[in-house]
């Protein structure tokens, strides 16, 4: 599988606004986004750039999407393609489908700055779900599950330093433990609870192309 290894704040740049994939950094003014506005490359600060197609637009959503929760291509189209199997709207689905991968609920519980993070924390065995380890960053977490820290994720430096300082609010669907060291999934969540930029509708509208 491949890895990116560059600079992730030029896939915000060229995206054109925050994906929130560095941590705290991404809420000071040293964000590049805040430096250089302009997409990545030597064309990128073109005075005037040409209006994206209708193909272009609906690209942008997904990768967009794709680099927020950290997805490569091909775990993305399967994503979708269970979305479009299951019961409801296949839009609202593909985004609960990404919102109860374990890393990103260890990231929405306040337990990593980034997503990116938090994979690192679940692949290392810092993270368990009903009491036992898991290390797979997209197992998926039902309602009524419950997500903590490990015996040897308690006693983690970097996690000590994040329950210290002053977390951010979990979302209404999750519930946080008293000390915050972890919480449960109260139900799936509905679109309006989901804070991802996206019209997923553009998405479906990529793969039904």
């Amino acid at each position: 599988m491949g890895r990116y290894t560059a600079a992730v704040c030029r896939l915000c740049r060229r995206e054109g606004m925050k994906l929130y994939l560095k941590g705290e950094k991404c809420y000071t003014e040293k964000c590049p986004v805040h430096k250089r506005p302009t997409p990545p490359g030597m064309h990128g600060a073109r005075p005037t750039r040409r209006k994206a197609s209708e193909f272009g637009m609906r690209l942008r959503e997904k990768q967009k999407l794709r680099r927020i929760y950290g997805i490569y291509e091909t775990q993305f189209k399967n994503y979708f393609q269970q979305a479009a199997r299951a019961k409801g709207v296949t839009g609202t689905r593909l985004l609960q489908l990404l919102e109860t991968r374990l890393d990103n609920i260890v990231y929405r519980l306040g337990l990593a700055s980034s997503r990116k993070e938090a994979r690192q924390l679940v692949v290392h065995g810092h993270v368990a779900v009903d009491g036992k380890k898991v290390t797979i960053p997209a197992y998926q977490v039902r309602p009524g599950q419950a997500v903590s820290l490990t015996e040897r994720g308690q006693k983690h430096g970097r996690l000590k330093e994040l329950l210290g300082a002053a977390g951010r609010a979990a979302p209404s669907w999750l519930e946080l433990a008293s000390d915050r060291s972890g919480g449960r999934v109260l139900a799936q969540p509905a679109r309006e609870e989901i804070d991802v930029p996206v019209q997923e509708q553009l998405i479906v509208e990529y793969y039904s192309r």
